[in-house]
């Protein structure tokens, strides 16, 4: 199966979100607010060249996966990154990740990190062997400015 990569746009939007929902772990990180599409055309606005799907040619209306990264001129975040299930296991995540990678060296951005539910044992084990090691020594402080955005655990 040939798989092409290219940027993230708008149009996009309503086949990620389905994307995003085709996981309970994807669906158990969005929020109504940044998640929306307008929280996500903001986001793109911020970072056009810096976020990618992957398609098949024959299909482009079916995503196989997706990457959303950021930075804020200094160090990058992977705000989301899925692949749908029936596609996982095929190098689809590592495609991505490397796209994203460079994307950032070209941005100038040096330094890259991700948040992954401590028990998603298959993301922390995919995020290990793409190189990200866990950091022990800091705690993730969380605070929501908007009442419709969860605050966390």
């Amino acid at each position: 199966m040939e798989i092409k990569i290219r940027p993230v746009v708008i149009d996009d939007y309503d086949l990620i979100f389905e994307l995003w929902n085709s996981t309970e772990q994807s669906r158990r990180a969005l929020n109504p607010v940044d998640d929306s599409r307008e929280g996500i055309e903001k986001y793109l606005k911020r970072n056009p060249k810096t976020c990618f799907l992957a398609y098949t040619p024959e299909n482009e209306n079916k995503i196989l996966g997706v990457i959303l990264t950021g930075h804020d001129g200094r160090r990058a975040i992977v705000h989301h990154m899925c692949v749908h299930p029936d596609y996982r296991r095929k190098g689809i995540a590592h495609m991505l990740v490397i796209k994203a990678e460079e994307a950032m060296q070209m941005e100038g951005i040096s330094k890259i990190f991700g948040l992954v539910f401590k028990d998603n044992e298959i993301a922390n084990s995919f995020w290990e062997a793409e190189g990200y090691s866990l950091r022990t020594n800091l705690n993730y402080r969380n605070k929501s400015l908007n009442d419709k955005v969860p605050q966390g655990e």
